[in-house]
């Protein structure tokens, strides 16, 4: 009976044993950096008050404020007509910077970085520090919300359409510039096809996201559903949290459904 021939196993590098055993170390003396400095109290956490505050608001989340439908939809919508107009907006925005960042398309280097540079400004903000800033700007309406939705979404849009620019096929543009097409011919006919089914799947799938990051923003003034889990907290009135959760999970759910199905069309 005939044997394969097994090459052999090759020997476990004592250096590359020593590396792992460090890591492993060093991730072990960061996690309890992490747990002694943040000096948590674990007798608070399951103390009797702590239990009992449980047992009293947990199940009022299982009894939703059904009457409150109507007022919570409306909120619900209008946080959806938020999250869209913002990713409408920076999924316009975004395209001119991914453009200065490629750089088989803007052989400037300096001109990428700085492309490069706003991109990594815009993203070093949450959605709801720029809430507030907008909302100091131009007041507590749903408007601060768009703007600071547009402005999120434009740093996480660029990055992704930056690298789906880059990741085209040069050899359509060389075709025709060799057969004597201009710039605009070069935009509409080489690039564009390649890179619009990925823009929009990039698209929708952030207003997935900026349907959740807006139902926050009504928290600092900026409008949409948050406003309503604000005024629920401060009065106490869980059960009217519980629906608004509901309501918030069903149409997050909906909202990811329809996207998905759309995305997998596209690409």
């Amino acid at each position: 009976m005939d044997h394969k021939p097994t090459l052999p196993l090759k020997p476990k590098s004592t250096l590359q044993t020593w590396k792992r055993i460090c890591t492993i170390m060093i991730l072990l003396l960061i996690y309890l950096w992490t747990f002694s400095d943040i000096q948590i109290k674990w007798e608070k956490i399951f103390s009797e008050q702590t239990i009992a505050n449980f047992n009293r608001i947990i199940p009022k989340f299982f009894q939703p404020a059904v009457e409150e439908t109507s007022t919570i939809l409306e909120k619900m919508l209008e946080t959806i007509f938020i999250a869209y107009t913002g990713s409408l907006a920076a999924a316009i925005i975004a395209v001119p910077i991914a453009f200065l960042c490629a750089t088989n398309i803007v052989r400037n280097k300096f001109l990428n970085q700085i492309g490069m540079w706003i991109l990594g400004a815009v993203r070093a903000f949450p959605e709801i520090v720029l809430a507030i800033i907008f909302v100091a700007a131009v007041g507590p309406n749903p408007f601060a919300g768009v703007l600071a939705i547009a402005i999120g979404s434009t740093g996480m849009l660029g990055k992704l359409y930056a690298e789906v620019i880059e990741s085209i096929d040069m050899h359509v543009i060389e075709a025709l510039e060799a057969s004597g097409a201009n710039k605009l011919q070069l935009l509409f006919y080489g690039l564009i096809p390649q890179v619009l089914p990925e823009f929009l799947s990039y698209a929708i799938y952030r207003f997935e996201i900026d349907v959740r990051a807006s139902s926050v923003l009504g928290v600092v003034g900026a409008g949409g559903i948050g406003t309503l889990i604000t005024f629920a907290y401060m009065n106490r009135n869980w059960e009217e949290v519980g629906m608004i959760l509901l309501v918030i999970i069903i149409s997050v759910t909906i909202i990811d459904q329809i996207s998905s199905i759309i995305r997998k069309r596209l690409v």
